[in-house]
């Protein structure tokens, strides 16, 4: 395979709007801890508590996947100046492990997807038995 200094500028900006998408979504869990963190504080409940615990899983693969999105970038740069030094088979290699970190981002944000997922299916289902309470 042939390698050249424009291969891994390719990936600047499908890193960038991953980065950026991954940087949405802890401030909006940032925010969502901050809120319920004010209804705890006049209301204590359990409920607020795991649903706090849940975001704080959440907010570590976040911050994981922005550290494997950023050492990507990273090393997208260092490649480039490896290849512009002429070092095809080091940049080779950093490339691979620049592609190997922007899938660990994308599986972990995998994860924090379902994770995400599981916590609002069991908000749904409380409002379900709420809802065949009251009928």
């Amino acid at each position: 395979m042939e390698i050249d200094l424009t291969t891994p500028a390719l990936l600047f900006p499908a890193i960038t709007l991953l980065l950026l998408a991954f940087t949405s979504r802890f401030l909006a869990i940032a925010s969502l801890i901050r809120s319920l963190h004010e209804r705890y504080q006049r209301n204590p409940d359990e409920t607020i508590v795991a649903q706090i615990g849940n975001l704080r899983h959440r907010l570590m693969l976040i911050r994981n996947m922005q550290l494997c999105g950023a050492s990507s970038v990273l090393l997208c740069v260092l490649c480039m100046f490896v290849l512009f030094a002429g070092n095809l088979w080091l940049g080779k290699l950093i490339f691979t492990v620049c592609l190997i970190l922007m899938m660990i981002a994308l599986g972990l944000s995998v994860r924090e997807i379902q994770i995400s997922v599981n916590a609002l299916n069991l908000q749904l289902q409380d409002l379900e038995v709420k809802k065949g309470t009251r009928e």
